[in-house]
């Protein structure tokens, strides 16, 4: 098991996670406490991927909040926790929480082999606190050993983000820093 923390470099709050494998299974579970536009939010993740790095479960749980749990078949078919299909996450293969610093390494993982070269993917964004999910554009490219750049497509936004053999996070600039 790895045991992850990251604070952001502005303002209060931190990210714990605990990430493991278990067979074919990934197991990332973590908190944030945190806060956005004025509202502290503490929130609870569970995500479970296959051992391709495509998630398969999500689970999130908002304190004194809202709960939002997620299915996917890991070929881009996406399912709420009742089983209903949704249609605007179709062909999204990851999930990226606004909140965590750990979900930009589900694509660093999953598309490893080819990042020498730009990748646009679809993921289901998920804004917490309020648990709302949307389809987005991102892109990956592998600038070095240990250094990607992450770019939110059609939202002018772009960082390089240092991470350490196990492809997390050490530095997303102007956002996260990792503390263990």
């Amino acid at each position: 098991m790895k045991v992850c923390r990251w604070i952001p470099e502005d303002g209060l709050g931190i990210e714990h996670l605990a990430l493991r494998q278990e067979g074919e299974i990934i197991l990332a579970q973590g908190a944030v406490i945190g806060g956005r536009h004025g509202e502290d939010y503490g929130a609870f993740y569970s995500i479970r991927c296959d051992a391709r790095w495509r998630v398969r479960h999500a689970l999130i749980e908002v304190a004194g909040g809202g709960r939002l749990e997620l299915h996917a078949d890991g070929e881009g078919h996406w399912q709420d926790g009742d089983g209903a299909p949704i249609a605007q996450l179709a062909g999204c293969i990851d999930i990226d929480l606004t909140a965590s610093c750990f979900t930009n390494t589900l694509p660093i993982r999953r598309l490893h082999r080819v990042l020498d070269e730009r990748q646009v993917v679809d993921v289901a964004w998920v804004w917490i606190p309020d648990l709302k999910v949307e389809r987005a554009k991102q892109a990956y490219t592998r600038l070095g050993a240990d250094m990607y750049r992450f770019e939110s497509v059609g939202r002018d936004f772009q960082a390089d983000l240092q991470v350490d053999a196990d492809g997390l996070v050490l530095r997303y600039p102007g956002l996260f820093k990792r503390v263990s």
